[in-house]
């Protein structure tokens, strides 16, 4: 399909740019570090990390794409992808695209043409067990030393020969009689890879991080997030932040995965590692008498070498609201009142956008870049958030309206950041919800376990998707880290913005709920090019150049944790997780490659079942336990997002053999749909009541 301009099929939108003038400071010569790779010699051309760079800036130097010359951008390649999760950003170096997506299968493709190389399945679906019941498919992967680096759901690390696919060796990272699981890229520099886990949501895990031998698989040393049990465990974590927890925290685990953010310092020889939430959530069940519960919801430095401590920073102290600082982190140097400063800097879920001094981890600045209810500020002197009444539910005995909600002010979507400009580029969030603690019995004893019961299992009570006086909403917004405001802010449909790469040609690039892929000029937000992907794009875009010609790829479709709970701010897109196609594109100037047509997105209709009775009461019953089991990926109420099929149009539910097949025996979990062989057969007929029920309010044939 021909890339049309904004005019053709986008009225009006560009008048959605709204420049705002930066106030007060002055951002600096950001230039110092230009490519935030710390001097490992990178080569301009490639793209063979998350994130590009050690810094992880997202930002290439490459310019032969340019504000003159991105109208000329057209389709080079396109691969066809089979329907799962493809959300994961792709990776490039020595001419080859690697890419990942389902549970952990990774292609090859010669980057100029789009042929395929190889692919290796790891079978992560099938290895997976219960870990598939928070499967949200793979974020990234990591280049080194000639090897692929392919982390599995399952909890293995992977070393594949870059040029033809060998297995090099395979490390298991994580018990596989435990919650925990992997969907974030590993990071891979100097000869180490590591890698963390996620599984702190809907079950007892106690995050870490595990770094290997980049060439052997040796383990080299591993970092925990929270302290263990101070009898029994004496590594450094507990030592040091064991004192922050009260209660028996270590029984539950107590959370703090490390499931995303992880960057490498070349220079300090450090890396930096943002923690996830606390687990339960509810900080009174989780340490009864308080505390800030280090290092969940932190930024922590180690050494690169051995792991060992070197300072931390947290956001959130007590952590009870799903906040974490799992979001991308971004290494640079900034001048800041005159003089040069090694800085991180990261937007996390709580709605703050902070720069931190990476040397010795305090606070330069804190500032909302989003509705933000929880706090009023953040004290700049102490480094701690000042917390708004109410947003400690436990003790204000009422529910609160807190934004962000846990979705975020900014989720795992990557930023990006230009030297030329000084701006990082936000996909921004903006919803709320309704939390809290009222009519939930704290006991252990009533709470479920199992990884999918997340409410419950958390100790709260809360509404993901209330129907607040706000609606929700997404932005792209240009992001001054220096004067701490935005220069430009770009509203975008729907409510679920994908990630951005930002380029030495003025460019920054991000795709679209509304099946379109963009570039919008970095100075000042004006969209200057579009392409109509059929697809929706979540997924961050990467830029390499080959025999010297620039090229963009990016990944096309739908997923990613929590999905189903944006079904009602996508509704209108009509996104079909089997039917929305699903392909990796690549772009270049005068490409002229067409996608094949797609029929236009139609709404659901009911399926036929003629035999079906309705029974209230087990309805009910099943409404509770499919949105306790199911809803996290098929959407609240069954309206899906494109994460999984949308359930009230399937026939299945209407079939009883088919239905206990799929949920009792696990006929489709090669296909990543778990099994829940553990749910009674008056619980599963009880989804299947629900299910049924829903599906016949839809519009008939």
């Amino acid at each position: 399909m021909k890339a049309d301009r904004l005019g053709r099929f986008l009225p009006g939108v560009a008048a959605m740019a709204m420049a705002i003038a930066a106030l007060g400071g002055c951002s600096g010569s950001p230039a110092i570090d230009p490519a935030g790779d710390g001097g490992i010699g990178l080569s301009p051309n490639d793209w063979p990390s998350y994130g590009r760079t050690a810094g992880e800036q997202h930002y290439s130097p490459l310019e032969q794409i340019n504000t003159g010359t991105v109208d000329k951008l057209g389709l080079a390649w396109s691969f066809d992808l089979p329907a799962a999760h493809s959300l994961s950003q792709p990776i490039e170096a020595d001419g080859i695209v690697y890419t990942a997506t389902g549970h952990s299968y990774l292609r090859a493709f010669e980057a100029t043409t789009g042929k395929l190389l190889w692919e290796y399945d790891s079978k992560a679906a099938e290895k997976s067990g219960k870990k598939l019941r928070q499967g949200y498919g793979s974020r990234g992967i990591a280049y080194w030393g000639g090897m692929v680096y392919l982390p599995t759901h399952d909890g293995r690390l992977i070393a594949l020969n870059g040029k033809t696919g060998a297995v090099m060796w395979t490390a298991m990272t994580t018990d596989p009689a435990d919650n925990r699981f992997i969907t974030g890229a590993p990071r891979a520099f100097d000869g180490r890879v590591i890698i963390g886990h996620g599984g702190a949501d809907g079950g007892g895990a106690r995050g870490y991080v595990t770094c290997y031998d980049a060439k052997t698989g040796k383990q080299l040393w591993r970092f925990f997030l929270v302290p263990g049990n101070p009898a029994v465990d004496h590594d450094e974590t507990t030592q040091i932040a064991a004192r922050t927890w009260k209660g028996e925290w270590w029984k539950e685990g107590g959370g703090g995965t490390a499931w995303n953010s992880m960057i490498y310092d070349p220079e300090l020889k450090r890396f930096y590692i943002g923690s996830g939430n606390g687990y339960p959530y509810n900080h009174a069940l989780r340490s009864p008498g308080g505390g800030d519960n280090l290092f969940l919801a932190s930024i922590v430095a180690v050494d690169a070498a051995t792991g060992k401590y070197i300072w931390h920073y947290q956001i959130n102290p007590g952590e009870q609201w799903d906040y974490k600082t799992t979001q991308d982190i971004t290494m640079a140097t900034l001048s800041i009142d005159g003089k040069p400063r090694k800085v991180l800097m990261q937007a996390p879920t709580n709605g703050f956008f902070y720069v931190l001094d990476r040397t010795t981890g305090k606070l330069i600045s804190a500032e909302p870049y989003t509705k933000v209810t929880w706090a009023s500020r953040i004290d700049l002197k102490s480094g701690r958030p000042v917390e708004n009444p109410g947003a400690r539910y436990h003790e204000y005995g009422k529910l609160f309206e807190m934004w962000p909600s846990i979705t975020g002010g900014h989720s795992w979507l990557p930023q990006s950041y230009s030297p030329k400009t000084g701006l990082v580029y936000l996909p921004v969030l903006e919803r709320g919800m309704i939390i809290g603690d009222q009519g939930v019995d704290l006991t252990k004893e009533k709470r479920s376990t199992q990884p999918e019961n997340i409410s419950a299992g958390m100790g709260i009570t809360g509404d993901f998707q209330p129907k607040l006086k706000e609606g929700k909403k997404a932005f792209l917004k240009a992001w001054d880290p220096v004067t701490q405001k935005a220069r430009w802010t770009v509203a975008l449909p729907g409510d679920w913005p994908g990630g951005t790469m930002a380029t030495a040609g003025d460019l920054v690039f991000q795709g679209r709920i509304d099946n379109r892929f963009a570039a919008y000029d970095a100075a000042k937000g004006t969209l200057l090019w579009a392409f109509n992907t059929e697809s929706p794009v979540v997924a961050p875009p990467i830029t390499y150049s080959v025999n010297g010609k620039q090229y963009v790829t990016v990944i096309t479709g739908s997923g990613g944790a929590g999905g189903g709970y944006f079904g009602e701010g996508t509704k209108s897109f009509n996104i079909d997780y089997r039917m929305t196609p699903r392909r990796v594109l690549t772009f270049a100037i005068g490409g002229k490659e067409k996608l094949p047509a797609t029929p236009p997105p139609t709404p659901p209709i009911a399926p036929s079942d003629p035999d079906f009775v309705p029974n209230a009461a087990v309805a009910l019953r099943g409404n509770i336990m499919y949105h306790a089991a199911c809803g996290i990926c098929h959407g609240g109420r069954g309206l899906a997002s494109g994460t999984a099929p949308d359930l009230r149009a399937s026939s299945v539910p209407a079939q009883k053999e088919a239905f206990d097949a799929i949920l009792r025996d696990g006929a489709l979990v090669p296909q990543g749909m778990p099994r829940f062989e553990d749910m009674s057969d008056a619980d599963r007929e009880a989804v299947r009541q629900y299910l049924r029920t829903i599906g016949q309010e839809l519009p008939k044939k």
